[in-house]
């Protein structure tokens, strides 16, 4: 549902290429975004619902679109899409060539060999996040910007780091928006995490939605 928000724009490829690029962003975006989506009747959706509809309240016109001020000002749903992709890793790790022998606990690792950098471990360390298998948008609050560059890498890092991510933030900020003011939503079924070797949600997230009506 989340990644049909704008993906099938986005490819102008040949037909075969682009609806594989379409469905796996949209497997990917989807399996992130159940994360905040399970948590309807708690705190954190509380405060989620309480910030949009404080957006919604300060406009001249209800219906208009998002702006880019308004998106800035998303604070506490920052925090949940950070901590979304800190748990909902799509892919386990990416690719880098060492460039020199790197020598790594008495190992070494000869240069030009290929490293796998797996920043699903990264994001579920204890010794950086406290009770790392906890979906806890809170702990992003006072993160400084370079905690946040040095320890969130759900899209690489450096000067490979992919191009789309600001778009993705931006992307889950502004369905999260429409999501929790235009729609009500219960669990039917499914929404267990199992880990293997990232974090995914067991068959899925099965819910109930319907429009809010004044």
């Amino acid at each position: 549902m989340f990644g049909e928000f704008g993906m099938n724009q986005l490819c102008i490829c040949d037909p075969e290429t682009s609806k594989q690029l379409v469905d796996n962003y949209i497997n990917g975006t989807n399996a992130i975004m159940s994360f905040p989506l399970n948590i309807p009747g708690t705190t954190y959706y509380k405060s989620l619902q309480a910030e949009h509809e404080e957006i919604i309240a300060k406009r001249k016109n209800p219906d208009s679109s998002v702006t880019w001020e308004e998106y800035k000002s998303m604070t506490f749903t920052l925090q949940v899409v950070n901590e979304a992709l800190r748990l909902g890793n799509t892919v386990p790790g990416f690719l880098r060539k060492a460039v020199k022998d790197i020598k790594v606990k008495g190992y070494t690792i000869p240069a030009g060999w290929a490293i796998m950098a797996c920043h699903s471990v990264l994001h579920l360390d204890p010794n950086i996040y406290k009770d790392p298998l906890k979906f806890d948008p809170s702990r992003w609050k006072n993160a400084t910007p370079e905690f946040i560059s040095k320890n969130l890498k759900p899209f690489g890092g450096g000067i490979k780091q992919c191009a789309g991510a600001d778009f993705s933030r931006a992307s889950m900020c502004i369905f999260l928006h429409v999501f929790v003011t235009k729609y009500r939503w219960t669990i039917v079924e499914g929404g267990d995490i199992i880990q293997n070797p990232i974090m995914h949600i067991k068959n899925g997230l099965h819910i109930s939605l319907s429009e809010k009506r004044d």
